[in-house]
C-alpha cells in the first residue's frame, strides 16, 4: 500500500505561483512513476505532469510554466506552478504508478484545490 497526501493548494491571482507537494508513504519502493492530474469543474481528469526515474513530461498547456520535481529523501514530489491562469483552476491530484511481484496498479491522493482568480 502507498499513501499519498497532497498539500499546497489555495487561492492565487492570475500570474502568480503555487507549489504543490505530494508526500508518499508506505511501499514507496514499488513506485515507478509519480504523476500530477487535475480535474476542473465539469471536465474530465487530465494528466498534467509525469515524473519517472529519469524523465519528466508535461501536458502541452502547462509546458514552460509547470515543473515537476522530487525529493527522494523525503519521498515527496512537487509541482511548481508559475504564471498561473484562471483555466488552471482545478482539483490537483497526486498519482503513483507501482509495480511489485508481477502486479501493477496506481494509487491516488485525495486532491488539493487550486483556484486562480482573474
Amino acid at each position: 500500500q502507498v499513501q499519498l497526501v497532497e498539500s499546497g493548494g489555495g487561492l492565487v491571482q492570475a500570474g502568480g505561483s503555487l507549489r504543490l507537494s505530494c508526500a508518499a508513504s508506505g511501499s514507496v519502493s514499488s513506485i515507478t512513476a509519480m504523476n500530477w492530474y487535475r480535474q476542473a469543474p465539469g471536465k474530465q481528469r487530465e494528466l498534467v505532469a509525469a515524473l519517472t526515474a529519469g524523465e519528466s513530461a508535461y501536458a502541452d498547456d502547462v509546458k514552460g510554466r509547470f515543473t515537476v520535481s522530487r525529493d527522494s529523501a523525503k519521498n515527496t514530489v512537487y509541482l511548481q506552478m508559475n504564471s498561473l491562469k484562471p483555466e488552471d483552476t482545478a482539483v490537483y491530484y497526486c498519482n503513483a504508478d507501482w509495480v511489485r511481484d508481477g502486479s501493477s496498479g496506481d494509487y491516488w491522493g485525495k486532491g488539493t484545490l487550486v483556484t486562480v482568480s482573474s
